[in-house]
């Protein structure tokens, strides 16, 4: 999707004979993407009868199956139930407060939850995508318009941003007139793409590794989540349901998925989770696999004029600490409540503090999960330098209590900065 100059005139821009316009449309708040980040700060705004539209590329079908992540951190979930979004998720999820380290063919055990008093929340994104859309649509009688193309901004640098589109069913462009645009579309979306890029500056990591992530119709083999650390690569095993298990295993960045046959995948998984007295992976058909090319990114600032960037749209977190579709739900919380003190208040304070509220914890995060992807891939690095101390790294945490203690709490997403979670009371 083309994304035009944000300060350039919509009707400069005169759709083709094929595509006729309509008038434009009202309404405050215009939120692009519709998954945890746009969704989140949809149902805040309509929870208070603040109107909003949320636009999404694709079927709500496809929304509500799409594989992602699946570990929500305590914080986030009770965030979402004080505000009426968690009741399914509690009923039906699994609680995980504690993982094993594998590595010099041992086990070790980490208590996070023990030492914190939080644990994860393993409830797969699909869920929670389905979940927010039928409280904001059916429940609610929020609007969101799927399947929309050529989504385009307009404005956005003026106090009367636009949105246009066409329409899936009649090929008409469409606008919307709003106060705010919240970007909510992920890496590849417009949104990002709409920032003048002499004002946001991207920072970037790549980790020079790829994982083969993978779906496989078999058991959980632990009854917690498997971090292995071998000469080998990494692997890693996660429940996401009993009947379901995610798998990881590093491998070069840009491979082909097609290199990894059944046998290949299952050989390696048992080499690199090998363990004394561990039990035997429960195997199974492989019903996904693809390969992520491990890379950070953020987005800073995250605001230019009346657009708010959240979530991949704004910063994209590696699956190494499980972090991105809680920072997705921190972003979506402040910038709910900052619009709805926007829209009911006149109250400007919260999106112009907006950026580096967000920024704050997204540092920590990114910070924690580059520490993390050294303790991981250390010992696959063929440097014996970074190998011997990635293995000092990880001793470290089962030695020292206060090693241990700073460890748990950024893992498990304590309250980092002091200054309170989005939500809290």
């Amino acid at each position: 999707m083309a994304a035009v100059s944000p300060s350039s005139d919509v009707s400069s821009f005169p759709a083709p004979a094929s595509s006729p316009v309509t008038p434009p449309s009202r309404t405050p708040v215009v939120v692009i993407g519709a998954g945890p980040a746009g969704l989140t700060v949809a149902n805040i705004l309509r929870a208070v009868s603040v109107d909003c539209v949320v636009l999404e590329t694709e079927s709500r079908e496809f929304i509500e199956r799409r594989p992602r992540a699946g570990f929500l951190e305590e914080w986030a979930v009770r965030a979402l139930q004080r505000r009426g979004l968690a009741d399914r998720l509690l009923r039906n999820t699994e609680m995980h407060g504690e993982f094993e380290f594998r590595f010099a063919g041992e086990r070790h055990r980490f208590p996070y939850g023990e030492m914190t008093g939080n644990r994860h929340f393993v409830y797969p994104q699909p869920l929670l995508v389905t979940d927010l859309v039928r409280r904001y649509a059916d429940e609610l009688g929020g609007e969101i318009r799927f399947g929309v193309r050529d989504v385009e901004l307009h404005a956005i640098d003026t106090d009367r941003p636009e949105v246009s589109y066409t329409d899936p069913d009649t090929g008409e462009r469409r606008s919307i007139v709003c106060e705010a645009v919240a970007g909510c579309d992920g890496a590849r979306g417009v949104t990002r793409a709409s920032m003048p890029p002499e004002h946001a500056a991207v920072a970037r990591h790549d980790y020079g590794v790829g994982w083969l992530a993978l779906l496989a119709e078999a058991p959980p083999s632990n009854d917690c989540v498997v971090f292995g650390v071998h000469s080998r690569g990494f692997a890693a095993h996660m429940a996401r349901s009993p009947q379901v298990t995610r798998y990881y295993l590093e491998c070069p960045p840009g491979d082909d998925p097609e290199n990894w046959p059944h046998d290949r995948v299952w050989s390696e998984l048992r080499t690199r989770l090998s363990a004394d007295g561990a039990r035997p992976l429960a195997e199974g058909p492989l019903i996904e696999k693809r390969v992520l090319d491990m890379h950070n990114y953020v987005v800073e600032p995250m605001s230019y004029g009346r657009l708010y960037l959240a979530g991949d749209a704004a910063h994209l977190a590696a699956p190494i600490a499980a972090k991105g579709m809680n920072l997705a739900l921190h972003d979506a919380l402040l910038l709910g409540d900052a619009l709805v003190a926007h829209c009911l208040k006149a109250d400007d304070s919260g999106l112009r503090g907006y950026s580096a509220a967000c920024l704050r914890q997204v540092w920590q995060y990114q910070e924690f999960s580059q520490w993390l992807a050294e303790v991981m891939h250390g010992a696959s690095s063929g440097d014996p330098f970074r190998a011997a101390s990635a293995t000092a790294r990880l001793r470290r945490i089962f030695e020292s209590p206060a090693a241990a203690a700073a460890f748990a709490e950024l893992y498990i997403g304590k309250d980092i900065d002091g200054g309170g979670h989005p939500g809290t009371a």
